[in-house]
């Protein structure tokens, strides 16, 4: 009690060790904001303003006033700060680890490993190299080859926290150079943290202690695992976990990490394959994920990287020698993880201007660089620990000034280079933006998900979207503790229910199916909703956007207008998306049988793709063969052509011998592209059986419409594309009853109540800047 109470009430509060920490947090998070502020005019990302923010406020600047420096640098704050810093690299690892995207390191294993390998290698020799000299210059009676392995850590080593936030600043997390950068770093911080573990605890005892750990880690991802399940199925009707159960998930990880600590090893690790093994569908894991990023996104990560920058001072570099070894060590690690990583791209046959990018990101430096400056420490003079954070500071803030200059330079690299699924190979990852803006369009939006997640050699990465209108609040005298979900901010309470019935349909899909969904959730007026719609997109690299029809279907088969709003944002969205669109027409798609089970159902699903041509058809035909590679689909592609043709049907059965263009010669009307693209469709899918093909000959939109009548209720989905060849012959008189021009001639159609088809409809509409490219009719 006495110690509590003398660590709290002093003479003087002010100089309260914690009071001194809470003024330095607050100060770098107010001078960080003021830099960010100045500096993002100029390209610069927020953790380069945030190390700025430290320097200043550190000895290098406003710390070398004398009542300053008394005030902030007290000799009874560094427990403080161990204790403090303790909980930030737990939370913060533990956070990565959960939000890491699995898939992506899986699929792509080899070509993360071999750039994290590369830079690490060339740096561990090239750190070997200059350590023999830095032994003379800074140690003092240390162990060399302990020395040796230190430094060559220190060069090796790359922040993932920094290029995490690097990436996302610039927003190119999503992109492939950044996916492949916050992979390849993660691999080169843990397997330096490896490396550093067994170097400080390398005899028997710690051998059995590493072991040890290893055991308690893997004991508390099973206990995740279950505790998850468990409190998933708890509090069905609630958004988010409540406090009490946050706070247990928490406290097994400090718990855990605590144990580990006191046994002499770093726990950054075990945090890190917590975070990644914990389930990741589910309430549990999407309350984490938001209540743990908000913090550690805005307040504690700004103090990490502030902090790196206040404890270094540049003003103690008061000679030549002091600045050459600072000069040697920026430059020898900027030479080895410019060269290694060059080398691994050369090898992996990246572009040099895109291994250049990886290599300055790679060489950011971060928290891990003070533990082996302390491990280091052992034997070196007290300057010299200075001159190895002023080089790592410096060296960070300089690379991170030129990826900054490189991304603005060269947007090319980092755009989005999949805006269509016609330009992709079936076995690209395809990334998909489903939106939903009430719960009854979740259905059918999963529906079209699970069937496009058919194969594994066809890998998808699916987001999801719930648009939310922004209204008036309604203002209330209830105080905020009477409220009902008081726990909530404002933002989280907008969605009312619907959010509740959305997450739930989500988790149970997930749950079933194994196929994990990122939700996001956009907040703003109609008018302006699309813009956040199609921003997610370009920040998230997708190839297709997903959009409910704005009808819904009622009992007796009607369609159903909603709000005009949803219409309106729908057809802001067609006309700016940055990639391509499919406006789903759903009539009971999710409750066809087997359709929206496809793991569990046996039957057969018949669905039919209609091609018109132009560029709009191809991307429907592309959509569907992915659609094709699930082995309970059937897919047929019905292609319309004009009836002056031989007037016959072929099916795939009776033309296996015969060429498909028998008698497209001499047609002017038909599209050279188009007919390139269904000889190759044909000759990959059609000739091996994997899809069926049949041809129907109509002279105008009259026998089209009697076709679409015949066949209405053979398919339980349609899928055709938004332009077709336009007002060609097969489709005249189809337009002139046009409820909605947004689907297109045929989609209209398809989409109409008058029609009696009892199949959903999905609408596609390449990207349209693409169709310029090719230019299409």
């Amino acid at each position: 009690m006495d110690a509590t109470h003398s660590m709290f009430c002093r003479q003087n509060d002010l100089i309260n060790p914690l009071s001194s920490m809470g003024m330095q947090v607050s100060c770098i998070l107010v001078i960080s904001h003021f830099f960010n502020v100045v500096l993002k005019t100029f390209g610069q990302p927020g953790p380069i303003a945030q190390i700025l923010a430290g320097v200043v406020l550190g000895p290098t600047a406003l710390s070398h006033v004398k009542q300053i420096q008394e005030y902030f640098f007290l000799q009874s704050s560094t427990n403080y700060y161990e204790v403090v810093s303790f909980f930030c690299r737990i939370f913060i690892t533990f956070l990565f680890g959960l939000e890491m995207n699995t898939q992506y390191m899986l699929l792509n294993l080899r070509l993360v490993s071999l750039v994290a390998c590369g830079g690490a290698a060339v740096g561990g020799i090239f750190g070997l190299g200059v350590s023999f000299y830095l032994y003379r210059q800074l140690t003092n009676n240390a162990p060399l080859p302990y020395f040796c392995l230190i430094i060559m850590l220190i060069v090796s080593y790359t922040s993932s926290p920094l290029v995490i936030r690097l990436a996302s600043e610039m927003r190119l997390i999503a992109s492939n150079m950044g996916r492949i950068a916050v992979s390849s770093a993660l691999i080169t911080e843990m397997t330096c943290l490896l490396f550093f573990n067994l170097l400080v605890n390398w005899h028997t005892k710690s051998i059995l202690g590493g072991l040890g750990c290893l055991v308690i880690t893997g004991v508390l991802i099973l206990i995740n695992k279950h505790l998850a399940l468990w409190l998933n199925k708890r509090h069905v009707n609630q958004k988010y976990l409540k406090a009490p159960q946050l706070l247990l998930i928490l406290f097994l990880l400090v718990g855990n990490s605590m144990i580990i600590e006191i046994w002499g090893f770093n726990s950054i690790i075990s945090c890190f394959l917590v975070g990644l093994m914990f389930p990741r569908e589910g309430k549990t894991a999407r309350t984490l994920i938001h209540k743990l990023g908000y913090s550690i996104y805005n307040f504690i990560l700004p103090v990490y990287f502030g902090y790196l920058g206040f404890q270094c001072n540049l003003i103690a570099l008061r000679n030549l020698n002091d600045v050459t070894n600072v000069a040697i060590l920026i430059l020898l690690s900027i030479a080895s993880k410019l060269s290694g990583t060059l080398l691994a791209c050369r090898y992996l046959q990246i572009p040099p201007s895109e291994g250049i990018f990886l290599g300055f990101i790679l060489n950011t430096r971060g928290y891990a660089d003070l533990l082996f400056f302390g491990a280091a420490a052992k034997g070196i003079i007290v300057k010299a620990y200075n001159v190895l954070l002023v080089a790592v500071v410096l060296n960070t803030i300089i690379s991170g000034i030129i990826v900054a200059s490189l991304t603005r330079a060269d947007d090319k690299m980092f755009a989005n280079q999949h805006t269509t699924l016609e330009s992709q190979q079936v076995e690209d990852e395809l990334r998909i933006l489903a939106c939903m803006y009430d719960p009854r369009q979740v259905s059918a939006v999963l529906a079209l998900v699970l069937a496009i997640n058919g194969s594994r050699t066809s890998p998808a990465t699916i987001y999801s979207m719930h648009l939310i209108e922004l209204v008036k609040k309604i203002k209330s005298n209830m105080l905020y503790h009477q409220k009902e979900n008081a726990e909530l901010s404002d933002d989280d309470d907008y969605g009312g229910n619907d959010v509740v019935e959305i997450n739930e349909a989500i988790d149970n899909f997930t749950t079933q199916t194994k196929i994990l969904i990122h939700q996001r959730k956009a907040v703003s007026a109609f008018p302006s909703l699309y813009e956040d719609v199609c921003n997610d997109a370009e920040d998230l690299h997708v190839t297709i956007i997903l959009l409910p029809f704005h009808k819904h279907q009622r009992i007796d088969g009607k369609l159903e207008s909603g709000k005009e709003g949803i219409r309106t944002t729908n057809q802001k969205v067609l006309r700016h998306a940055p990639c391509s669109v499919g406006v789903i027409v759903e009539r009971g798609l999710s409750r066809v049988p087997g359709f929206s089970q496809l793991t569990a159902s046996e039957g057969i699903q018949n669905v039919a793709t209609l091609f018109f041509g132009g560029s709009d058809d191809r991307e429907a035909i592309a959509w569907s063969i992915r659609m094709a590679q699930h082995s309970k689909i059937n897919l047929t592609i019905i292609r319309f052509l004009l009836a002056s043709m031989p007037q016959s049907e072929t099916s795939t059965e009776e033309s296996e011998d015969k060429e498909i263009l028998m008698s497209l010669s001499g047609q002017e009307t038909v599209n050279e592209i188009d007919n390139t693209f269904m000889v190759d469709f044909y000759n990959r899918f059609v000739a091996s059986g994997q899809i069926g093909y049949v041809e129907k000959f109509v002279s105008n939109g009259a026998q089209t419409v009697q076709v679409f009548k015949e066949i209405g209720d053979m398919y339980s989905l349609f899928i055709v594309g938004k332009g077709g060849r336009g007002h060609c012959s097969l489709t005249i008189g189809m337009s002139d009853w046009e409820e909605c021009p947004e689907l297109g001639t045929v989609g209209d159609v398809l989409a109409s109540s008058e029609l009696a088809i009892h199949g959903s409809v999905l609408v596609v509409q390449q990207h349209r800047d693409v169709k310029k490219n090719l230019m299409n009719d």
